[in-house]
């Protein structure tokens, strides 16, 4: 266990709930001390839900050490069975209450409640939120799936299939169902089940009676997904369908395993032509970099190279159930993967290859604004916007747009700022001037230069070392022509412009940096 500002994951218990609070009856009993609630806050305030997470806490205190605490879990458990009837119990600890060692599992069987009773083994000490959630929901359906139901394609003649792997606090996992089931509805194809989001227990019982499973987050569903294709005999998909290329790649596994033609030229995407049009063709070659959840961000790098025609500079991953497929597309790429979940290794890694644009967390988003480079979200764990209140997802057809969308926007915006930048003088648009579409052209002294102090702090001789890598000795100042020189240079690169002469002003013990250093730096680090 690792001391930490910021973490990319939680404990297993998070994953834990995160599966509980996504299903309708199924109720998380913890065993927990006082001061481990605090996940409740991570659905009530950033998925905005309208309702607690379906968890009770045990909550003993450190008085209670020295008595009983099976008693008190047991206790608990009665309690929370009365209180709100489930269709199953889930029973787990936190990481505190796992040095008691009390073996919840057990003491909550040994109750002989009349509903299914799922205990789960979550080692905090060595495993992590989404080992945590894939755990949980693999023992759910272990635990409930029945095997006396027949294939519903034996009524119906038409195949079905269940989407595996949603869950609460998933980055637009509520859209991409929607977008999913439509893309096989469109197909001809049922849905049987969406699990575990918005599925009760009952309903997880019936998981055998679809003929395959599509698996949409293999960090939550592929172990259950591999139970259930060794017990019920059920093939499951392994394509994680971002981008046009891989919903594409989605239908063609679906069309081998139902055994029937599915035209790909049904899927109706705006993308594919409009990442080649015209406006679109100076992003070509922009460099990026991409981390995140270890599927999701291979899968993204696989967009934005073959289907941005973006240059691919940097991947990585933060969970290691997901290395693999991070190694296998990096290589695919020629790059070096980064598997950490250390946020400042992500941040030396982005200082050094400084990219034009960033896909990864919430924690890139930060650390791309402190850098002063585009970011866009494409990965949790995410924030409070990230959960947008209007359809957005990030899978088939429709999430190929989105993709597009939010991808290019950073870059649009930053071309926009460098033509701003590039007018900064202009009567209208310079500093001084008021708001030109409200009809004000008052110059505005005070509040300018207060505005400009605060959007352009200038950065102390300790800032820019620290941040350009050379020694905190360095001493230079920047002329005030060359200041202005630098701010015709686009945003998105003039922190790695700035940099370089600065490096360069060290190496050439130049005091001073005027226009000419500027120049100077250029042609050197150009070569």
């Amino acid at each position: 266990m690792q001391l930490a500002v910021w973490t990319y994951e939680g404990p297993p218990h998070v994953g834990a709930m995160r599966v509980a609070t996504a299903m309708t009856d199924v109720h998380f009993v913890m065993h927990a001390p006082q001061g481990d609630t605090y996940a409740d806050l991570l659905f009530t305030m950033i998925e905005r839900r309208n309702k607690r997470p379906p968890v009770t806490y045990t909550t003993f205190e450190a008085r209670d050490l020295g008595s009983d605490t099976a008693e008190i879990f047991k206790d608990s458990v009665r309690d929370a069975y009365e209180r709100f009837k489930p269709g199953a119990l889930l029973i787990g600890e936190s990481c505190t209450a796992e040095l008691l060692q009390d073996n919840p599992s057990g003491l909550a069987k040994g109750l002989n409640l009349p509903v299914p009773t799922v205990g789960v083994d979550l080692p905090a000490y060595q495993r992590k939120e989404h080992w945590g959630a894939s755990e949980t929901f693999y023992q759910l359906v272990r635990h409930l799936a029945r095997r006396d139901l027949q294939k519903l394609s034996a009524d119906t003649g038409r195949p079905s299939c269940n989407l595996l792997g949603p869950t609460a606090l998933g980055f637009r996992h509520r859209d991409d169902v929607k977008e999913l089931a439509k893309l096989m509805e469109d197909f001809g194809i049922d849905v049987n089940i969406v699990a575990p989001l918005n599925c009760s227990a009952a309903e997880l019982a019936t998981v055998g009676q679809a003929d395959f499973n599509i698996v949409l987050y293999p960090e939550v569903a592929e172990t259950a997904a591999r139970w259930l294709e060794r017990e019920f005999g059920q093939p499951f998909t392994k394509t994680v369908p971002l981008g046009i290329t891989g919903t594409r790649a989605l239908v063609r596994e679906v069309s081998d395993i139902v055994g029937r033609e599915l035209s790909e030229d049904d899927i109706a995407c705006n993308m594919p032509w409009w990442s080649r049009s015209i406006d679109s063709t100076y992003l070509t070659d922009k460099r990026v970099f991409v981390f995140g959840e270890g599927y999701r961000a291979a899968a993204a790098a696989k967009v934005a190279s073959s289907e941005l025609g973006f240059q691919v500079v940097g991947l990585g991953c933060y969970n290691r159930e997901g290395a693999r497929a991070v190694r296998e597309t990096a290589k695919e790429l020629g790059i070096e993967p980064l598997i950490t979940d250390d946020y400042l290794a992500v941040e030396e890694a982005l200082s050094e290859v400084q990219p034009e644009l960033v896909l990864g967390t919430q924690m890139e988003r930060h650390i791309a604004k402190r850098l002063g480079l585009p970011c866009t979200v494409i990965s949790s764990p995410v924030h409070v916007q990230d959960f947008p209140a209007g359809y957005s997802p990030q899978y088939g057809p429709e999430g190929a747009n989105q993709l597009f969308d939010t991808w290019v926007h950073p870059l649009v915006m930053g071309l926009e700022e460098h033509l701003l930048g590039m007018f900064r003088e202009d009567f209208e648009f310079n500093d001084d001037a008021g708001a030109s579409h409200l009809g004000g052209h008052g110059a505005r002294p005070q509040q300018a230069a207060a505005s400009e102090i605060v959007a352009n702090p200038q950065p102390t001789n300790h800032e820019t070392a620290t941040v350009s890598g050379e020694p905190e000795s360095a001493d230079f100042t920047w002329e005030a022509d060359a200041e202005k020189e630098l701010k015709k240079i686009p945003f998105f690169v003039r922190g790695k412009a700035r940099r370089n002469t600065e490096r360069y002003a060290v190496q050439h013990n130049v005091a001073q940096i005027t226009v000419e250093t500027l120049y100077e730096a250029k042609a050197h680090y150009g070569r």
